[in-house]
């Protein structure tokens, strides 16, 4: 936050709409496959554990009617099957998403250096 981006948290259990369609992510793509996602049955709708924190970037972009910069940051819990006992079904994942003008690679190389630092110290 101190580097101005908004923490954006989204819902544990999802959409099909939000954790794939709208991530581009087509029916059949591998991602998609039962043996790596929870999926909950529903007889309205596909709802599933979500497999990344992407979908709170579509839901704010969904909301952002003015076309204005967006910096946020979306951490939290994501669930994937596993069935390798070394590993866990669920995980801690931050995503970022920056939309503005005159952003660069730079940019984001300076987020970065500066995220670590903060979270491991120098």
């Amino acid at each position: 936050m101190s580097m101005g981006y908004d923490v954006v948290e989204g819902p544990e259990v999802e959409k099909d709409l939000y954790n794939f369609e709208l991530l581009n992510l087509p029916k059949g793509h591998p991602a998609r496959d039962a043996q790596d996602t929870f999926y909950l049955e529903n007889e309205y709708e596909a709802y599933l554990l979500r497999s990344q924190t992407s979908t709170g970037q579509v839901r704010v972009m969904e909301a952002n009617k003015e076309k204005g910069p967006i910096r946020i940051v979306c951490p939290g819990k994501v669930y994937r099957r596993d069935d390798d006992a070394t590993h866990s079904h669920q995980f801690m994942q931050m995503e970022g998403l920056v939309i503005d003008e005159n952003v660069s690679m730079a940019d984001l190389k300076g987020t970065l250096e500066t995220f670590c630092k903060k979270l491991l110290g120098e």
